[in-house]
């Protein structure tokens, strides 16, 4: 029998964004935190919230901040959440009176937690920008890229969600055990430029090694080397080398046939690179990927098919394609993505009923879905009592102003 999720009973405020901060809650949200959004009213089509498809278990609520009623609202949640989520450059919810001086004031357990692309103290502080450009000026983005090409920047993975959302949840959960023992919470603040940077520890370092000494694309793991890098298939799909290591790269050369023409000891040599990965280009067309598969299925040789999400989709069970938590608590499992898993694979695929696209499809959360029953849970308020709709928005009645 499994125990409840690590953050039951969490309460986190999240103000409505796009991708690092809302990754954060979602984050919260998948370990068993109770996350309310909070989105401006769509009176007009022009202030729609920003399209967000990582809801999964939110709630949301519309307020408008730039009333003083609704102010009162978010200032009423805050005294009783446990984290509160900025996304927006630095100054804005301090023009509201809704900073961490207010805020830890009203509560002071709150975690207060921030998030901005570029550094606040440093020079583009004030400048919009987005994934690319903190790639840019963290220097992540100069080591990614073929030889002889532009610098490549990797969809929006490495700033947005692993330098920015996931690198502020890690930060949340410091303070949430710093709390156990102050009793205080804290201001909390990531930006994906020092994300980015952090993440690329060792990379930096093997810049003063001959693991990556080389201009970008000519290096062991950055696509310069013949046997750690993809290769295209008969079929037009792709197989992924990473034989590294002497006795992986053996295994390799059985499975393509190469052996006894020298490459164990010649592999070494930059000079002989460019040989290896044309006989390699080669030598991977003559057969299909599912051929391939077949090969090296159950093989040392480091030699995987690159699969693609569609295809995961279509055949979870065979692909591994089902969505799991990104993390395995033996007593507490994290919640479940998957749809009515098996009871036994709570551990593992997570505890819970699943949510629907399973992992594929974010389904969007419209301002006010689920708002009133978290308000309930949170504050024991009901419609008509403690709060009304005015302008598209939840305001507070009088009596419920702190």
């Amino acid at each position: 029998m499994v125990g409840l999720p690590p953050l039951q009973g969490i309460k986190v405020l999240e103000f409505a964004g796009l991708a690092p901060g809302p990754f954060a809650g979602l984050l919260l949200s998948d370990s068993g935190a109770s996350v309310l959004r909070i989105d401006r009213p769509a009176s007009s089509p022009s202030s729609l919230p920003t399209p967000d498809l990582l809801t999964r278990r939110k709630r949301s609520i519309a307020v408008d901040l730039k009333s003083p009623s609704g102010i009162d609202l978010a200032k009423s949640l805050a005294a009783k959440a446990d984290i509160l989520i900025d996304p927006f450059r630095p100054g804005v919810l301090e023009k509201l009176g809704l900073g961490p001086s207010v805020l830890c004031s009203l509560n002071p357990r709150l975690i207060y937690a921030r998030l901005t692309g570029f550094r606040r103290d440093g020079k583009w502080a004030n400048m919009a920008g987005h994934d690319i450009n903190y790639l840019a000026v963290s220097g992540s983005l100069s080591l990614l890229g073929r030889k002889g090409a532009s610098p490549t920047p990797p969809i929006n993975i490495l700033g947005d969600f692993a330098g920015g959302g996931a690198t502020l949840f890690q930060g949340i959960l410091l303070a949430l055990l710093s709390r156990e023992k102050t009793g205080k919470g804290q201001v909390v603040e990531a930006n994906m430029v020092d994300g980015a940077s952090y993440l690329a520890t060792f990379p930096r370092f093997a810049l003063h090694t001959m693991t990556g000494s080389s201009p970008r694309g000519e290096n062991l793991l950055d696509s310069g080397c013949p046997y750690y890098d993809c290769y295209e298939t008969r079929d037009g799909k792709w197989m992924a080398v990473g034989a590294l290591e002497p006795q992986f790269f053996k295994d390799l050369i059985r499975g393509l046939g190469l052996e006894g023409q020298g490459w164990e000891q010649k592999r070494y040599d930059k000079d002989n690179w460019g040989e290896f990965r044309g006989l390699l280009e080669r030598k991977f067309k003559e057969k299909t990927r599912e051929e391939w598969e077949g090969v090296f299925q159950g093989t040392d040789a480091c030699c995987t098919p690159v699969l693609e999400y569609g295809e995961m989709e279509q055949d979870k069970e065979k692909k591994e394609g089902d969505q799991r938590p990104m993390v395995t608590l033996r007593e507490t499992p994290l919640l479940g993505v998957v749809v009515k898993a098996k009871q036994g694979d709570a551990v593992t695929h997570g505890q819970g009923e699943g949510v629907k696209g399973e992992g594929y499809r974010g389904i969007p959360l419209a301002p006010g879905d689920g708002g009133e029953e978290a308000l309930g849970e949170w504050l024991g308020w009901k419609k008509g009592r403690e709060f009304d709709v005015a302008g598209g928005g939840l305001v507070v009645k009088d009596k419920a102003k702190l």
